[in-house]
């Protein structure tokens, strides 16, 4: 069955916006990296994604910070080691389940992180400087419909 006009011409658009996607997904990932690397040299991206996570919100179970974060159990163990041993956070039991780990960011990683933060923020505010405050509500929009519905809608199988 051939495609209607409207048909072609949603199709093209979800390619530039696959495109585009990707290349955001790409800078998203090197500012990770970037981020990591400025907290500690060996620090990998995940690691930062966790640690900014525990600065962002105090301290959390390990199990649960995982599963937001939709990082695997064997990974996140590996990611806590590293960041105990980098003396970024510090690990304890919950009085409450002994099996379960309370993670919480270290005085110096909570320093370090509000430092990449802020020069995150300036790049971003670099970034946007010549978007209208109307331009920046609909984008923000936007994404935020985006991220609801994609969020809503399981990956076929």
């Amino acid at each position: 069955m051939p495609e209607s006009p409207d048909d072609a011409d949603f199709t093209e658009a979800i390619a530039a916006v696959e495109t585009q996607l990707g290349t955001f997904y790409r800078r998203v990932r090197t500012t990770w990296s970037e981020s990591a690397v400025a907290v500690h040299p060996s620090l990998q991206p995940i690691g930062y994604k966790i640690l900014s996570a525990l600065v962002q919100h105090g301290t959390a179970h390990a199990g649960t910070l995982g599963e937001q974060l939709a990082v695997d159990k064997s990974v996140m163990s590996r990611q806590v080691r590293m960041l105990e041993e980098f003396e970024l956070l510090t690990v304890g039991s919950d009085p409450n389940d002994g099996r379960a780990r309370i993670l919480t960011p270290t005085s110096f990683a909570v320093e370090r992180v509000t430092e990449v933060r802020a020069r995150n923020r300036h790049r971003l505010h670099a970034v946007l400087r010549d978007w209208t405050p109307e331009e920046l509500r609909v984008f923000s929009g936007l994404l935020g419909r985006f991220g609801a519905v994609a969020e809503a809608v399981a990956p076929e199988s």
